[in-house]
């Protein structure tokens, strides 16, 4: 079990360059646009990321990622404790000309003055691992499905006309 604390910052190039790792845990409080998304969360987030260099000379990050979230049911609006994991793998860039020359396996993640925020890309791997829709079980929901339609069904008076001209006809037979 991680128990230490990650730096927010870091110099992504020396750590890289030494094929260093990284584990520990952020606090879940501290991200403010997944807040923005499912509402404030408590608790932290356990990251582990390993610095290094492929055959091709890229820097690379390897992560893996995992939180305990509380999400809102997309039905009664209460939250709803879902686990959240993700591995990821990062290419380290300079520019976006860089990073369109990265391969398809890689994210790219700019890194600015020799420093990466670890914060914001802890962050962006967690949003982008939400799950799209969260729903209780029907039997534990406040809400039920039949409380979620929209009105009565719609019935249709007459049957619809067997062919477009049909319309057209009648309209002609009335004048």
């Amino acid at each position: 079990m991680l128990t230490s604390r990650l730096p927010n910052k870091v110099e992504p190039y020396r750590l890289a360059a030494r094929a260093e790792s990284l584990s520990g845990l952020m606090a879940l409080d501290q991200f403010e646009r997944l807040a923005a998304q499912v509402g404030e969360q408590t608790g932290d987030c356990q990251v582990w990321l390993d610095f290094g260099i492929d055959a091709q000379g890229r820097r690379e990050i390897r992560g893996r990622l995992e939180a305990e979230l509380q999400l809102p049911c997309r039905r009664c609006l209460e939250p709803l404790a879902q686990r959240v994991e993700s591995e990821f793998l990062l290419g380290m860039v300079s520019s976006d000309a860089l990073a369109a020359e990265l391969p398809s396996t890689h994210e790219p993640v700019l890194v600015e003055n020799e420093q990466l925020n670890l914060l914001e890309v802890v962050e962006d791997e967690l949003i982008l691992s939400l799950p799209q829709v969260v729903y209780h079980d029907e039997a534990h929901c406040r809400v039920s499905r039949d409380q979620l339609s929209s009105g009565e069904e719609f019935v249709e008076n007459e049957p619809a006309p067997a062919s477009p001209f049909e319309v057209l006809r009648r309209l002609k037979d009335k004048s």
